[in-house]
């Protein structure tokens, strides 16, 4: 299970060290794609060839599913950890996520997602107030 917040830097080259709790996980390759609210997301490479699969048996008649495939897949790069546990993230995801050098990694259950440090906190500010009420709708009990 993928957990936790981090804050590693971009470098120059636009690589960042993935926190050291989640390279074992993702030593196997990954994607990197458009994650919602302009993050991006990373996904370790069995997750999302599960995530591809439930693409491809979606109907392609349906114009949600061909809007949400095109831009995650457009958008896709598989990579690998360097041996020193970097990621390089394209230009043009860093541009999606307006990623800079400042930057927040959080795990999330199955995925990792890399948010600009300062949007991050945007969102989590705005969200806070809302986090107690949103447990019985994402968890609703018996």
């Amino acid at each position: 299970m993928l957990m936790g917040t981090y804050t590693p830097r971009l470098d120059d080259k636009g690589r960042l060290f993935l926190p050291a709790k989640f390279r074992d996980q993702l030593r196997e390759g990954l994607v990197v794609t458009r994650g919602q609210e302009r993050c991006l997301t990373v996904w370790p490479r069995p997750a999302f060839e599960d995530l591809a699969a439930k693409a491809q048996a979606a109907p392609v008649t349906d114009r949600g599913v061909r809007d949400y495939t095109r831009l995650l897949f457009a958008g896709a790069s598989d990579d690998q950890p360097d041996k020193q546990g970097r990621l390089t993230i394209p230009p043009m995801l860093r541009e999606y996520a307006a990623l800079t050098r400042d930057v927040v990694v959080i795990g999330v259950v199955n995925r990792l997602e890399i948010w600009d440090a300062g949007r991050w906190q945007t969102y989590s500010d705005a969200h806070e107030d809302e986090f107690s009420d949103l447990g019985e709708e994402v968890f609703p009990t018996a």
